[in-house]
């Protein structure tokens, strides 16, 4: 290739340093995986600088490429240098990848232009979502605070606590002997004799565990109906005051 040749290239067609590159390989006929690296150097060096001195502001990208090829002919030119091979390889690589690259995207688009393309006008903006109310800046600060939980409490007015310190404490061994002593005297025959409205929260849950207690020790069985059965025989013994502490009148 004649140097009047060489300078006929105009850096403007080329997307980067690379395609240059690519265009010498294929302008020359060179083989890509055995490229004669110091032919190609200089050919790309004499071209960046012809259009350097046509246009001053040349893209540094074809520059920084010269000095950097420029770096590797001076490794190449010494006997047996590791790192101009290494650079070499490393070149050969990125110029092949680069050729892939560039011969699927042309595929691509060739595939892409037989294909049709429906596109749709950007649809109507709908009704605005913004709050549509003001408030006084000081309304704002004072939900903000309630909101982060840094709004003044609420006084504890003692009442609220009074139902849950006063509130008697009834235990199930004590609804225990209740209900027994109430199936064996007849005085309960339904399961819902033994849950009153008028008792205490406490007493109802002792109740029902109570009731769970009998059935699992097979003294009490209780049938489809409802109606309590209760299996004879001798009673725990305790005193009247812990039958009568779980409030047992109904």
């Amino acid at each position: 290739m004649s140097a009047p040749e060489e300078l006929t290239f105009h850096l403007d067609d080329f997307d980067g340093p690379l395609d240059l590159l690519l265009a010498l390989v294929a302008k020359h006929k060179m083989d890509l995986h055995n490229i004669p690296i110091l032919e190609l150097i200089n050919q790309y060096t004499a071209v960046v600088e012809k259009a350097r001195q046509q246009d001053p502001g040349l893209s540094s990208a074809f520059i920084e490429t010269a000095a950097r090829l420029v770096e590797m002919k001076s490794y190449l030119l010494l006997p047996r240098s590791a790192e101009g091979e290494r650079m070499k390889e490393e070149l050969t690589g990125q110029l092949i990848e680069y050729d892939l690259c560039r011969r699927m995207a042309a595929l691509l688009e060739q595939r892409a232009a037989g294909v049709t393309v429906f596109v749709r006008g950007p649809a109507p903006a709908g009704p605005s979502a913004g709050y549509p109310l003001h408030h006084s800046p000081q309304v704002l600060a004072d939900c903000w605070q309630a909101m982060a939980g840094r709004g003044r409490p609420a006084p504890v007015r003692q009442e609220v606590f009074e139902p849950l310190v006063t509130a008697p404490f009834v235990s199930v061994e004590s609804r225990v002997v209740y209900i027994l002593r109430r199936l064996v005297t007849g005085q309960v025959k339904q399961l819902n004799q033994l849950f009153s409205r008028r008792q205490e929260r406490s007493a109802t849950v002792a109740t029902f565990l109570a009731v769970l207690e009998l059935v699992r020790a097979g003294r009490v069985r209780i049938e489809p109906d409802a109606q309590l059965t209760v299996r004879r025989g001798r009673l725990p013994e305790r005193t009247r005051k812990e039958d009568e502490d779980g409030t047992g009148n109904d």
